[in-house]
């Protein structure tokens, strides 16, 4: 077999075989097939696409080219939950201890942030004495004791994906359904779990800019989950605005920390809530609606809150009631007019953030666990001139003049009240 071959029969149109994709991912894994190629194969695929059978493919070729999680010894009962990423999205901090509070097995691996979006790891590291480099044999000993165990991606996960990644960020392929829904899900399938729900958003803080094009990925996953075997739902969330009120890494676990009390934002808390519903509903086999009574009763008897500290202690938390950093400085900022706040662009605030320390904008940037923002005003509030629209946190003062700056230009102010627009846009399943 031939690579030539494989490229030119994709350019033509064609579908590739299960034996020319597993040829192609293979050969470029262990380097016997070059980055040229790899990249010509990219572009066919941009253009000409791909079917259910060959992403689904592609999507297994990809998870089992480094380490899998062999999760079987836990049962039917291993679910996952995913976000394409935004801004203030502290789902699985609430979503996690919701599920395994009620039996499902939430053994979990998840990535940092860069750029604008943040990542779980990172909030989980800003709790003092935290451990997201757990061994196998502790992770696997933990999920059996407790039920979770979140953890960092492991060096070899998915390799192929790694690889392919980084090729089609510099050759502009990155927005090729199939290469994305499959990169996504490769990730996925390689964690192990049987169930799997999808948080897809849309909106100005996403990756997918409208509900059409994150609907159209949701859908495209969803399928290869179903066609891998795994249980797999999909919700297509907003993400035009920044979810929930907190935005940076122990300010996002305190906000969980309101929202695993009964109290808390309420688009976060419906968000969670929804997520929740659909994980439990589809790894425990019943219908949403029952689902959705047991994660109120778990969220709201506390019960979850108590699979949260038990959580973060078996991880090295050095207490239940988790200790942060806090930042040395603070800075408020005011409303400059009356009105409504029209629109507040999500991915603009996400780099007001990463300028006040709390993201990254390269892997290897050192992060200000203290760092971040508060809102105290969100799209659609009535506003009057002076009134506080957020408080920024940082152990950097100097960051505040150009982080105000950057907040402001990402607001929009209107003398009219803006619509309300849905903050669930449709469930696919």
């Amino acid at each position: 077999m031939r690579m030539y071959d494989v490229i030119k029969k994709k350019r033509d149109g064609f579908s590739l075989t299960k034996e020319e994709i597993d040829f192609f991912i293979k050969g470029y894994v262990d380097g016997t097939i070059p980055d040229y190629q790899a990249s010509a194969f990219c572009m066919a695929v941009f253009y000409k696409g791909m079917t259910e059978e060959e992403t689904a493919n592609l999507t297994m070729a990809m998870a089992n080219s480094g380490d899998t999680v062999d999760l079987s010894r836990f049962g039917t009962l291993t679910a996952d939950k995913h976000s394409t990423g935004g801004v203030g999205d502290k789902t699985t901090l609430i979503v996690a201890p919701i599920c395994a509070s009620l039996g499902c097995v939430m053994a979990k691996m998840s990535g940092r942030g860069l750029g604008h979006t943040g990542g779980t790891i990172d909030k989980l590291e800003s709790i003092e004495g935290f451990n997201t480099a757990l061994s196998p044999e502790e992770f696997f000993s933990q999920v059996e004791k407790i039920g979770i165990a979140v953890v960092g991606q492991t060096g070899n996960l998915t390799p192929a994906d790694k690889k392919l990644y980084a090729l089609r960020d510099v050759t502009a392929t990155v927005d090729s359904m199939p290469l994305i829904a499959s990169s996504i899900m490769s990730k996925k399938l390689a964690a192990g779990s049987k169930n799997i729900v999808l948080d897809v958003k849309y909106g100005s803080g996403a990756f997918m800019k409208t509900p059409e094009d994150a609907e159209g990925l949701a859908k495209e996953m969803v399928k290869i989950g179903k066609a891998c075997a795994r249980n797999t739902t999909a919700l297509i969330t907003n993400m035009n605005r920044p979810l929930g009120n907190n935005i940076g890494n122990a300010l996002e676990v305190q906000e969980a920390l309101e929202v695993l009390n009964g109290e808390g934002p309420e688009d976060l808390k419906e968000v969670c809530l929804a997520l929740a519903t659909q994980l439990v509903s589809v790894t425990k086999n019943i219908s949403a609606e029952a689902a959705r009574r047991l994660t109120e009763d778990a969220l709201y008897t506390k019960k979850a809150l108590a699979k949260f500290k038990e959580w973060i202690v078996a991880q090295g938390s050095v207490t239940p009631d988790p200790v942060f950093k806090k930042a040395d400085h603070s800075y408020e900022i005011t409303a400059p007019c009356d009105g409504y706040i029209l629109s507040a662009d999500a991915e603009k605030i996400g780099v007001c953030a990463v300028i006040l320390g709390a993201g990254r904008e390269k892997k290897d940037d050192t992060i200000d666990m203290s760092a971040g923002i508060i809102l105290n005003k969100k799209t659609g509030d009535k506003i009057n001139k002076g009134d506080l629209l957020a408080t920024l946190y940082s152990c950097n003062k100097s960051s505040f003049e150009n982080a105000e700056k950057r907040f402001l230009e990402a607001l929009e102010f209107s003398e009219n009240e803006p619509p309300k627009e849905p903050l669930i846009y449709k469930v696919i399943k």
